[in-house]
């Protein structure tokens, strides 16, 4: 048994100080154990095995990072990576054909929170492990879940919101658009946001948005704002930032002024948006680290290694070893110093075209 003394992973980006202190011992066994302990580590396939294509983020930052950490801890590696675009059953077909391809690990964002369970016993029948990455595969036993504290996410909007609507949270109506019913995190979301919010604000009504799909969350919006004649709406509760864009657009052409909405995700589309003041926030997920880390950690499945994780998060299957980031909220004010200054969005992208007078009146240069 090999044991691993006090490593520390520091995971920056942000300021954000996260450090997880691993310590354990490393344990061998089953067709992805090494005793190789080289640089390389031993050539294997890991499957990456995301979600969705509506969300710029996995196609854009999470893929990439991921096959950049491990190509440096593992250059014999292959990354098998597949998107599911929002199909759940498409997964389970990506994730058995990734196995019957020989992968040695899989790390899987799910569709469905519920029904990736049955990837997940498909893949411990095969004694393959699985890392949930970002969402949290529920009813089953994975090997690791690395994602943000998903319950703050919805505080910070919360919290954001009411700070935008100041002395006129009682002079009107918010919507309240949450993420994805089969989503645990978008459950979390409006966990966090309904504990911030509930008492304080009127809600004319709420919605789940199927599949995160920005057309849902806009045709719901154009749908209720007809029934609410006479009802004045201060705000929009958004879970992401695609489904704010959706109530944004839906609002715009109803002829209603801008009101502060809420976001997630700091897509360039929505900073953008938030520096014309047309969206108050969104809340920035380091993806870097996470993606970083969920690589570290295929490449010690991968080694036959299993690092002691900080925390312990429930998915009525069992507690789950569990690193968690903090999330940071985002507005017009914090812009420079947070997605600028940790290089997840260039001045040269955000401040682009019509966007250029609005960057040099946050302070941020193209």
């Amino acid at each position: 048994m090999r044991v691993l003394t006090n490593i520390a992973v520091r995971l920056t980006g942000l300021g954000l100080g996260v450090t997880l202190a691993v310590s354990g011992c490393g344990l061998t066994g089953g067709p992805a154990a090494s005793t190789s302990d080289t640089a390389d580590g031993p050539a294997a396939r890991v499957a990456l095995l995301l979600p969705d294509l509506t969300a710029s983020r996995y196609e854009a930052a999470d893929q990439p990072y991921f096959a950049q950490r491990l190509k440096e801890l593992c250059p014999g590696c292959t990354v098998d990576y597949r998107n599911a675009a929002q199909d759940a059953a498409k997964q389970l077909e990506q994730a058995e054909d990734a196995l019957d391809k020989g992968a040695k690990v899989l790390v899987l964002t799910p569709v469905d929170s519920a029904a990736a369970a049955k990837i997940a016993t498909i893949a411990k029948d095969r004694n393959v492990p699985v890392i949930s990455y970002d969402r949290l595969v529920l009813n089953a036993a994975v090997d690791y879940y690395i994602s943000f504290d998903n319950a703050k996410v919805g505080d910070l909007q919360a919290k954001a919101l009411l700070d935008a609507l100041g002395s006129d949270a009682g002079s009107g109506d918010i919507l309240w658009i949450n993420g994805s019913p089969t989503d645990n995190n978008a459950t979390l979301f409006k966990q966090g946001a309904h504990a911030g919010l509930d008492g304080k604000v009127k809600i004319a009504g709420e919605y789940d948005t199927i599949d995160w799909n920005p057309d849902n969350a806009r045709a719901w919006t154009a749908k209720t704002l007809g029934k609410l004649s006479g009802r004045k709406i201060i705000g929009v509760y958004a879970a992401n930032d695609g489904t704010a864009g959706g109530a944004i657009a839906a609002m715009r052409a109803a002829g209603l002024p801008d009101v502060p909405v809420t976001g997630q995700d700091a897509e360039t589309a929505a900073l953008q948006r938030i520096l014309a003041g047309e969206q108050y926030m969104t809340v920035y997920k380091a993806i870097r680290p996470q993606a970083e880390k969920a690589a570290e950690l295929a490449n010690d499945l991968l080694r036959g290694q299993r690092p002691q994780a900080p925390a312990g998060v429930d998915n009525h299957a069992g507690k789950i070893p569990s690193f968690l980031l903090d999330p940071v909220a985002v507005t017009r004010d914090n812009i420079a110093d947070t997605v600028i200054k940790d290089g997840f969005v260039t001045p040269g992208s955000l401040c682009a075209g019509n966007y250029a007078q609005a960057c040099k009146a946050a302070g941020i240069g193209g």
